[in-house]
């Protein structure tokens, strides 16, 4: 059967998840892997690209996607819907390809329960300390709108424990390092092998 891996990756906003994917694909071992790109009712901020970093739409549209179940996961965040395409991941995995997405611990909840297989990993910044200059040095936020984002910082974390994977990303060449052990360990786990090359290994052990 031909049909990608959906990796999740999840962290409080600032760990730096974004980075790592984008880093991860630029590499030999994310040549048939891509990223999803979601869905949001934000407002699109400088530097963003439609079709890039988000499909920016209105409420209205996102509340009707909903409605027709377009979406394989979404949540809603400081007051904006973000939701992943169910067609568009679903397609690109029948392709045989590699999705990330770039997700919170509530959507993870949602995949977990639609695809296998799929393998979670979370990203956790080096401290809170960090963190908060991260938040702070993007420029973007208000003192308060970085409080509140520290406090659903929190929140994320504690979900940590639903994950498969951990990686403290406090190097961040370690960091990439260790996401390349985790997509290249899983590829060659026995779960995956079995699944993946069902026919290939049934030729050789079968008289």
């Amino acid at each position: 059967m031909k049909s990608g891996i959906c990796f999740i990756i999840s962290a409080p906003s600032g760990a730096g998840k974004s980075s790592l994917i984008r880093s991860f694909l630029s590499t030999k071992y994310g040549l048939n892997s891509t990223v999803s790109v979601s869905y949001t009712t934000r407002k699109i901020r400088n530097g963003e690209k439609e079709g890039k970093h988000y499909y920016f739409i209105s409420k209205k549209k996102f509340e009707n996607m909903i409605k027709k179940n377009l979406f394989l996961e979404y949540a809603t965040v400081f007051n904006h819907y973000y939701g992943t395409s169910r067609v568009l991941t679903e397609t690109v995995l029948k392709q045989g390809k590699d999705v990330f997405l770039d997700i919170d611990w509530q959507g993870a909840q949602q995949v977990r329960n639609i695809f296998s297989p799929v393998v979670s990993i979370f990203i956790f910044p080096p401290s809170k300390k960090e963190l908060y200059q991260r938040l702070k040095k993007r420029g973007q936020n208000t003192t308060i709108d970085i409080e509140n984002r520290m406090k659903k910082s929190v929140l994320e974390m504690n979900h940590y424990n639903e994950y498969d994977y951990i990686i403290i990303n406090d190097d961040f060449y370690q960091a990439i390092s260790d996401l390349k052990s985790i997509v290249i360990s899983y590829r060659l786990s026995l779960h995956y092998q079995q699944w993946k090359k069902y026919h290939f290994i049934q030729s050789l052990i079968c008289k």
